[in-house]
């Protein structure tokens, strides 16, 4: 890579780990899943009239729009609002390169490579650790909820490969038009409408501007700068880069919110990121051991 495209790509994963500061900050004054709903329709609208729609059957558009924005961004959203940090939420959400290898081997026949086997137990011990952790800062429910949220995003990558090398930008921009009214429907009925009206109506140029930043800093641009670097220099280049996400969300969470990491948190959060680690590098280690 180039150092442009490098110091593009660092920019993005930037973007992406201070988005977990920015949904903590929106999802504190408005309810969760509505703020979901207004980040989708900032991503979808207007750009729907400037992207051509994906070349893929109704039924991966939709089924992206629900696994990614509904129950991925859905569940994260309601995570965030119940307590869980925005540092420990740009990590946990990353397990979603478990859950994709789990769901590939189940749906796809594809093998579980060893290093990804103990790429996995080394991280699901540190959700363990950090699990054992839950209390008043880290609410159990709001873990859990991540975790779906991160199965969710995996559901999203198998359909994406399900849709035969259809532009991924297109597909993100044109599955948005489906999240916000759902999302809407269910905030209004799991918090009721007088919320959703004062949020609509009365939330304030700063929240409006957490919304445009989700929608088009995170989404539109990030979505698609993104894209171009994989499809000018390789997914085995860039994806790796990725994996910067939670340490700027960790970093952006100290500093915004004063996070702090006892002792057991932060030894999971280890262990969950070192097993993230060889999960997508092990394949070098296991055949250099292999050839030594």
């Amino acid at each position: 890579m180039t150092v442009r495209a490098l110091g593009l790509a660092l920019l993005i994963t930037f973007i992406w780990g201070v988005n977990f500061v920015v949904i903590k900050w929106a999802v504190a004054g408005a309810p969760p899943l509505l703020v979901a709903a207004l980040r989708f329709a900032a991503a979808a609208l207007p750009a729907v009239f400037f992207v051509p729609r994906p070349r893929v059957p109704a039924r991966i558009l939709w089924g992206y729009g629900v696994s990614a924005g509904v129950v991925q961004f859905g569940l994260l959203y309601l995570a965030l609002g119940l307590g869980l940090s925005a540092g420990l939420g740009s990590l946990l959400m990353q397990t979603q390169a478990f859950f994709t290898a789990l769901l590939a081997a189940r749906f796809l026949g594809e093998r579980i490579a060893p290093w990804q086997a103990a790429g996995m137990a080394l991280a699901f011990g540190g959700m363990g650790l950090i699990g054992l952790e839950s209390g008043g800062d880290l609410p159990l429910a709001g873990l859990l909820l991540t975790l779906a949220a991160a199965l969710g995003w995996a559901v999203s990558n198998l359909l994406v490969r399900a849709s035969g090398g259809a532009n991924v930008f297109s597909l993100v921009i044109w599955s948005a038009l489906v999240p916000p009214l759902p999302l809407t429907l269910l905030a209004g009925l799991t918090e009721g409408w007088g919320p959703v009206v004062q949020t609509l109506t009365h939330g304030g140029a700063a929240l409006w501007g957490a919304v445009l930043f989700m929608g088009l800093g995170n989404t539109v641009l990030g979505f698609g700068l993104w894209a171009g670097l994989i499809q000018r220099h390789g997914a085995s280049r860039v994806a790796p880069l990725s994996l910067l996400v939670p340490v700027f969300g960790m970093a952006a969470s100290a500093l915004a919110f004063h996070e702090v990491f006892p002792a057991g948190k932060l030894l999971g959060a280890a262990l969950v990121f070192g097993g993230l680690l060889l999960h997508v590098f092990g394949r070098r280690v296991w055949r250099g051991q292999v050839a030594g």
